[in-house]
Protein backbone atom coordinates (compact mmCIF):
# COMPACT_ATOMS: atom_id res chain seq x y z
CA UNK A 1 0.00 0.00 0.00
CA UNK A 2 1.47 3.67 -0.71
CA UNK A 3 1.83 6.45 1.24
CA UNK A 4 -1.22 8.38 -0.03
CA UNK A 5 -3.24 5.47 0.56
CA UNK A 6 -2.27 5.05 3.80
CA UNK A 7 -2.90 8.57 4.41
CA UNK A 8 -6.23 9.01 3.01
CA UNK A 9 -7.62 5.91 5.75
CA UNK A 10 -7.46 8.35 8.11
CA UNK A 11 -8.27 11.64 6.07
CA UNK A 12 -11.49 12.66 4.79
CA UNK A 13 -9.73 15.49 2.05
CA UNK A 14 -5.80 15.52 1.78
CA UNK A 15 -6.43 19.60 2.43
CA UNK A 16 -6.45 18.02 5.76
CA UNK A 17 -2.59 17.70 5.84
CA UNK A 18 -1.17 18.97 2.53
CA UNK A 19 -2.34 21.24 -0.23
CA UNK A 20 -1.95 24.94 -1.77
CA UNK A 21 -4.98 27.27 -2.26
CA UNK A 22 -5.12 30.37 -4.15
CA UNK A 23 -6.23 33.32 -2.14
CA UNK A 24 -7.01 37.29 -3.78
CA UNK A 25 -7.36 39.59 -0.61
CA UNK A 26 -9.74 42.22 -0.15
CA UNK A 27 -9.04 44.72 1.78
CA UNK A 28 -6.43 47.73 2.45
CA UNK A 29 -3.63 48.24 0.65
CA UNK A 30 -3.27 44.48 -0.36
CA UNK A 31 -6.74 44.38 -1.84
CA UNK A 32 -7.33 42.54 -5.12
CA UNK A 33 -3.55 40.90 -4.69
CA UNK A 34 -3.02 37.23 -5.61
CA UNK A 35 -1.04 34.52 -3.32
CA UNK A 36 -0.99 30.85 -2.67
CA UNK A 37 -1.34 29.87 0.58
CA UNK A 38 0.55 26.43 1.45
CA UNK A 39 0.27 23.62 3.50
CA UNK A 40 2.72 20.96 3.83
CA UNK A 41 1.56 19.28 7.15
CA UNK A 42 3.40 21.22 10.20
CA UNK A 43 4.79 23.80 7.82
CA UNK A 44 2.84 26.59 6.03
CA UNK A 45 3.25 29.77 3.92
CA UNK A 46 2.34 31.87 1.53
CA UNK A 47 3.38 32.76 -1.73
CA UNK A 48 2.94 36.33 -2.94
CA UNK A 49 1.84 36.27 -6.95
CA UNK A 50 1.52 40.11 -7.44
CA UNK A 51 5.29 40.47 -5.32
CA UNK A 52 7.93 38.35 -7.37
CA UNK A 53 6.60 34.79 -5.98
CA UNK A 54 8.56 36.25 -2.41
CA UNK A 55 7.36 34.45 1.20
CA UNK A 56 5.00 36.74 3.01
CA UNK A 57 4.35 34.58 6.15
CA UNK A 58 5.45 31.04 7.23
CA UNK A 59 4.90 29.15 10.05
CA UNK A 60 5.61 25.49 11.56
CA UNK A 61 3.76 23.99 14.04
CA UNK A 62 0.99 27.67 14.73
CA UNK A 63 4.29 29.43 15.81
CA UNK A 64 4.70 32.38 13.38
CA UNK A 65 8.29 32.58 12.10
CA UNK A 66 8.62 35.29 9.99
CA UNK A 67 8.33 39.24 10.65
CA UNK A 68 5.93 41.77 9.01
CA UNK A 69 6.95 45.59 9.06
CA UNK A 70 4.21 48.35 10.24
CA UNK A 71 3.21 49.17 6.47
CA UNK A 72 1.45 45.69 6.24
CA UNK A 73 1.22 43.67 3.21
CA UNK A 74 0.66 45.59 -0.18
CA UNK A 75 1.15 45.69 -3.91
CA UNK A 76 2.83 47.97 -6.04
CA UNK A 77 2.63 51.29 -5.60
CA UNK A 78 3.30 54.72 -6.94
CA UNK A 79 6.38 55.35 -4.28
CA UNK A 80 8.16 52.10 -4.53
CA UNK A 81 10.53 53.76 -7.01
CA UNK A 82 10.31 57.07 -5.44
CA UNK A 83 13.83 56.63 -3.70
CA UNK A 84 13.79 56.38 0.40
CA UNK A 85 9.94 56.71 0.35
CA UNK A 86 10.14 52.71 -0.72
CA UNK A 87 10.31 52.48 2.76
CA UNK A 88 6.83 52.98 3.44
CA UNK A 89 5.77 49.28 1.29
CA UNK A 90 8.90 47.48 2.53
CA UNK A 91 6.73 45.12 4.33
CA UNK A 92 9.01 42.01 5.55
CA UNK A 93 7.78 38.69 5.32
CA UNK A 94 9.52 35.34 5.62
CA UNK A 95 11.82 36.63 2.16
CA UNK A 96 11.71 39.65 -0.20
CA UNK A 97 13.92 39.79 -3.52
CA UNK A 98 16.17 42.96 -3.98
CA UNK A 99 17.21 44.25 -7.39
CA UNK A 100 17.99 43.66 -9.77
CA UNK A 101 19.57 46.63 -11.37
CA UNK A 102 19.94 47.99 -7.40
CA UNK A 103 20.09 46.87 -3.65
CA UNK A 104 20.27 49.03 -0.94
CA UNK A 105 20.60 52.43 -0.74
CA UNK A 106 18.80 54.84 -3.46
CA UNK A 107 21.15 55.49 -6.30
CA UNK A 108 21.29 58.39 -8.74
CA UNK A 109 23.00 58.80 -11.96
CA UNK A 110 22.57 60.47 -14.86
CA UNK A 111 19.22 61.68 -14.14
CA UNK A 112 18.36 57.88 -13.29
CA UNK A 113 16.64 56.94 -9.79
CA UNK A 114 17.52 53.42 -8.60
CA UNK A 115 14.82 53.06 -5.64
CA UNK A 116 15.61 51.30 -2.76
CA UNK A 117 16.74 47.50 -2.82
CA UNK A 118 15.18 47.55 -6.42
CA UNK A 119 12.39 46.91 -8.55
CA UNK A 120 11.82 43.39 -8.55
CA UNK A 121 10.36 42.56 -4.85
CA UNK A 122 7.04 44.69 -6.25
CA UNK A 123 6.86 42.96 -10.49
CA UNK A 124 4.03 40.59 -10.40
CA UNK A 125 4.86 37.16 -11.70
CA UNK A 126 3.56 36.11 -15.00
CA UNK A 127 3.30 32.67 -16.76
CA UNK A 128 2.78 30.87 -13.48
CA UNK A 129 1.97 27.21 -12.65
CA UNK A 130 1.23 25.06 -9.60
CA UNK A 131 1.33 21.31 -9.50
CA UNK A 132 0.64 19.11 -6.34
CA UNK A 133 1.27 14.94 -6.76
CA UNK A 134 2.56 12.05 -5.57
CA UNK A 135 5.62 10.95 -6.32
CA UNK A 136 6.04 7.02 -4.37
CA UNK A 137 6.20 7.98 -0.68
CA UNK A 138 5.99 11.65 -1.29
CA UNK A 139 3.82 14.51 -2.36
CA UNK A 140 5.39 17.70 -3.92
CA UNK A 141 3.86 21.05 -4.28
CA UNK A 142 5.54 23.31 -6.92
CA UNK A 143 4.90 27.29 -7.77
CA UNK A 144 6.82 28.76 -10.50
CA UNK A 145 6.79 31.96 -12.60
CA UNK A 146 8.63 34.73 -14.20
CA UNK A 147 9.56 38.45 -13.12
CA UNK A 148 10.43 40.61 -15.86
CA UNK A 149 12.39 43.71 -15.14
CA UNK A 150 12.64 45.67 -18.02
CA UNK A 151 12.92 49.37 -19.61
CA UNK A 152 12.58 50.84 -23.22
CA UNK A 153 15.81 51.14 -24.38
CA UNK A 154 17.15 49.71 -21.45
CA UNK A 155 17.65 46.35 -19.71
CA UNK A 156 15.78 43.05 -20.58
CA UNK A 157 16.12 40.81 -17.54
CA UNK A 158 13.93 38.15 -16.27
CA UNK A 159 13.55 36.05 -13.22
CA UNK A 160 12.42 32.49 -13.37
CA UNK A 161 11.39 31.38 -9.49
CA UNK A 162 10.28 27.97 -8.66
CA UNK A 163 9.26 27.04 -5.45
CA UNK A 164 9.40 23.41 -4.09
CA UNK A 165 8.07 21.40 -1.20
CA UNK A 166 7.63 18.23 -0.04
CA UNK A 167 5.26 16.32 2.02
CA UNK A 168 6.15 14.70 4.63
CA UNK A 169 8.89 17.44 5.24
CA UNK A 170 10.14 20.98 6.56
CA UNK A 171 11.60 22.94 3.63
CA UNK A 172 11.20 25.08 1.06
CA UNK A 173 13.85 25.42 -1.81
CA UNK A 174 14.14 28.18 -3.76
CA UNK A 175 15.48 28.22 -7.16
CA UNK A 176 15.94 31.33 -9.13
CA UNK A 177 17.10 31.78 -13.20
CA UNK A 178 17.99 35.22 -13.83
CA UNK A 179 18.72 35.61 -17.82
CA UNK A 180 19.70 38.97 -19.41
CA UNK A 181 17.47 38.70 -22.51
CA UNK A 182 18.49 42.39 -23.96
CA UNK A 183 21.49 42.76 -26.25
CA UNK A 184 24.02 44.93 -24.55
CA UNK A 185 25.78 43.72 -20.88
CA UNK A 186 23.88 44.89 -17.96
CA UNK A 187 24.32 45.13 -14.03
CA UNK A 188 22.90 42.40 -12.56
CA UNK A 189 22.38 43.16 -8.22
CA UNK A 190 20.71 40.52 -6.42
CA UNK A 191 20.28 40.20 -2.57
CA UNK A 192 17.76 37.62 -0.65
CA UNK A 193 16.39 38.99 2.22
CA UNK A 194 15.06 36.81 4.71
CA UNK A 195 13.19 38.29 8.08
CA UNK A 196 12.71 35.97 11.05
CA UNK A 197 10.06 37.64 13.37
CA UNK A 198 8.49 36.81 17.09
CA UNK A 199 7.82 34.93 18.66
CA UNK A 200 10.71 33.36 16.97
CA UNK A 201 12.64 36.09 17.20
CA UNK A 202 13.19 36.81 21.12
CA UNK A 203 15.11 37.70 23.46
CA UNK A 204 17.43 35.13 23.84
CA UNK A 205 17.37 33.90 19.78
CA UNK A 206 20.76 32.83 18.47
CA UNK A 207 21.84 34.03 15.54
CA UNK A 208 23.90 31.24 14.28
CA UNK A 209 26.29 32.47 11.82
CA UNK A 210 29.47 30.84 10.38
CA UNK A 211 31.71 33.71 10.23
CA UNK A 212 35.46 33.72 9.45
CA UNK A 213 35.62 37.35 9.62
CA UNK A 214 32.65 39.90 11.01
CA UNK A 215 32.56 44.14 9.89
CA UNK A 216 30.17 46.22 11.34
CA UNK A 217 28.89 48.48 8.55
CA UNK A 218 28.75 51.55 10.29
CA UNK A 219 28.82 53.12 14.25
CA UNK A 220 25.25 51.70 14.98
CA UNK A 221 26.62 48.77 14.49
CA UNK A 222 29.94 48.75 16.21
CA UNK A 223 28.49 49.76 19.33
CA UNK A 224 26.71 46.80 18.63
CA UNK A 225 29.39 44.09 17.46
CA UNK A 226 29.61 42.36 21.22
CA UNK A 227 25.71 40.36 20.48
CA UNK A 228 25.21 40.17 17.05
CA UNK A 229 24.64 36.68 17.99
CA UNK A 230 22.29 37.17 20.47
CA UNK A 231 18.44 39.09 20.20
CA UNK A 232 17.98 41.33 23.26
CA UNK A 233 14.40 43.03 24.62
CA UNK A 234 13.39 45.76 22.36
CA UNK A 235 14.87 49.08 22.91
CA UNK A 236 12.38 51.83 21.81
CA UNK A 237 14.14 54.34 19.57
CA UNK A 238 17.90 51.75 18.88
CA UNK A 239 19.28 52.26 15.65
CA UNK A 240 19.28 49.25 13.34
CA UNK A 241 22.72 47.47 12.99
CA UNK A 242 24.33 45.47 9.89
CA UNK A 243 27.19 43.12 10.02
CA UNK A 244 29.26 41.95 7.02
CA UNK A 245 30.60 38.15 7.56
CA UNK A 246 32.87 36.41 5.50
CA UNK A 247 30.91 33.04 5.65
CA UNK A 248 32.25 29.73 5.67
CA UNK A 249 31.21 27.20 3.46
CA UNK A 250 31.34 23.34 2.95
CA UNK A 251 33.03 21.02 0.52
CA UNK A 252 30.27 20.83 -1.66
CA UNK A 253 30.08 25.34 -1.40
CA UNK A 254 26.98 25.32 0.63
CA UNK A 255 26.63 28.02 3.16
CA UNK A 256 24.24 27.92 6.18
CA UNK A 257 23.00 30.39 8.58
CA UNK A 258 20.53 29.79 11.06
CA UNK A 259 18.16 31.69 14.02
CA UNK A 260 17.32 29.25 17.05
CA UNK A 261 14.96 29.68 19.37
CA UNK A 262 16.01 27.20 22.49
CA UNK A 263 12.85 27.66 24.45
CA UNK A 264 10.45 27.24 21.65
CA UNK A 265 12.79 24.05 20.55
CA UNK A 266 12.54 25.38 17.40
CA UNK A 267 14.66 27.34 14.42
CA UNK A 268 15.17 27.74 10.64
CA UNK A 269 17.92 27.52 8.88
CA UNK A 270 19.16 29.23 5.63
CA UNK A 271 21.29 26.86 3.05
CA UNK A 272 22.44 28.72 -0.10
CA UNK A 273 24.87 28.22 -2.70
CA UNK A 274 28.03 30.56 -1.95
CA UNK A 275 29.80 30.40 -5.05
CA UNK A 276 27.21 32.86 -6.60
CA UNK A 277 26.32 34.85 -3.99
CA UNK A 278 29.86 35.57 -2.38
CA UNK A 279 28.38 38.01 0.41
CA UNK A 280 26.08 37.87 3.03
CA UNK A 281 24.83 40.69 5.50
CA UNK A 282 23.22 40.14 8.43
CA UNK A 283 20.24 43.05 9.50
CA UNK A 284 19.26 43.15 12.77
CA UNK A 285 17.03 45.37 14.87
CA UNK A 286 16.29 45.38 18.15
CA UNK A 287 13.82 49.02 18.00
CA UNK A 288 10.72 48.17 19.50
CA UNK A 289 7.90 48.06 16.99
CA UNK A 290 10.48 46.94 14.16
CA UNK A 291 11.94 43.76 16.20
CA UNK A 292 13.86 41.61 13.36
CA UNK A 293 16.64 39.81 12.26
CA UNK A 294 17.60 39.68 8.57
CA UNK A 295 19.92 36.86 7.08
CA UNK A 296 20.76 38.50 3.32
CA UNK A 297 23.10 36.45 0.94
CA UNK A 298 23.80 38.52 -2.01
CA UNK A 299 25.60 38.70 -5.05
CA UNK A 300 26.54 42.44 -4.09
CA UNK A 301 27.96 44.63 -0.86
CA UNK A 302 25.29 46.48 1.28
CA UNK A 303 26.87 49.66 0.04
CA UNK A 304 25.13 49.49 -2.79
CA UNK A 305 25.40 50.01 -6.46
CA UNK A 306 27.74 53.35 -5.66
CA UNK A 307 30.47 51.26 -4.13
CA UNK A 308 30.32 48.99 -6.74
CA UNK A 309 30.95 51.32 -9.54
CA UNK A 310 33.95 52.78 -7.74
CA UNK A 311 35.49 49.79 -6.82
CA UNK A 312 35.03 48.53 -10.65
CA UNK A 313 33.45 45.59 -10.11
CA UNK A 314 29.90 45.55 -10.34
CA UNK A 315 28.10 42.36 -11.07
CA UNK A 316 27.25 42.00 -15.22
CA UNK A 317 25.80 39.75 -16.95
CA UNK A 318 26.03 39.64 -20.71
CA UNK A 319 23.68 39.57 -23.62
CA UNK A 320 21.50 36.14 -22.81
CA UNK A 321 24.25 34.67 -20.08
CA UNK A 322 22.11 33.47 -17.53
CA UNK A 323 22.93 32.07 -13.99
CA UNK A 324 20.91 30.03 -11.10
CA UNK A 325 20.63 30.41 -7.32
CA UNK A 326 19.43 27.47 -5.44
CA UNK A 327 18.57 28.34 -1.66
CA UNK A 328 16.65 26.47 0.87
CA UNK A 329 15.16 27.25 4.34
CA UNK A 330 14.91 24.04 6.70
CA UNK A 331 13.02 24.10 9.93
CA UNK A 332 14.99 22.95 12.79
CA UNK A 333 13.74 21.23 16.26
CA UNK A 334 14.90 18.75 18.55
CA UNK A 335 18.70 17.86 18.25
CA UNK A 336 18.40 19.76 14.51
CA UNK A 337 19.35 22.70 16.71
CA UNK A 338 22.37 22.08 17.93
CA UNK A 339 23.59 20.08 14.39
CA UNK A 340 24.62 22.26 11.95
CA UNK A 341 26.27 20.31 8.65
CA UNK A 342 28.99 23.64 8.49
CA UNK A 343 31.85 21.65 10.11
CA UNK A 344 31.44 22.46 13.35
CA UNK A 345 28.68 22.51 16.30
CA UNK A 346 26.67 25.09 16.86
Amino acid sequence: MTEKAKIMRKVGNLHQLVDVVPVIYQEGRADKMSAWQVKNGPLQFTVMKDKCLDLSELSYRGINFSFLSKPGLQGRNHYDTNGEEALRSIMGGMLFTCGLENICAVYQKDGKEYPMHGRIRTTPAEHTGVSMQWEGQECQITIQGEMREAELFGENLLLKRTITTTYPGKEIHIQDVIENQGYERVPMMLLYHFNVGYPLLDEGTRIVIPSMHTTPRDEDAARQMDCWDTMEAPVDGEAEAVFLHEMKADAGGIARAAVINEKLGLGICLEYEKKNLPYFMEWKSRASGDYVVGLEPSNSSVYGRAFHEKQGDLHMLDPFESETMNLTLKILEGQELYELQTGESV
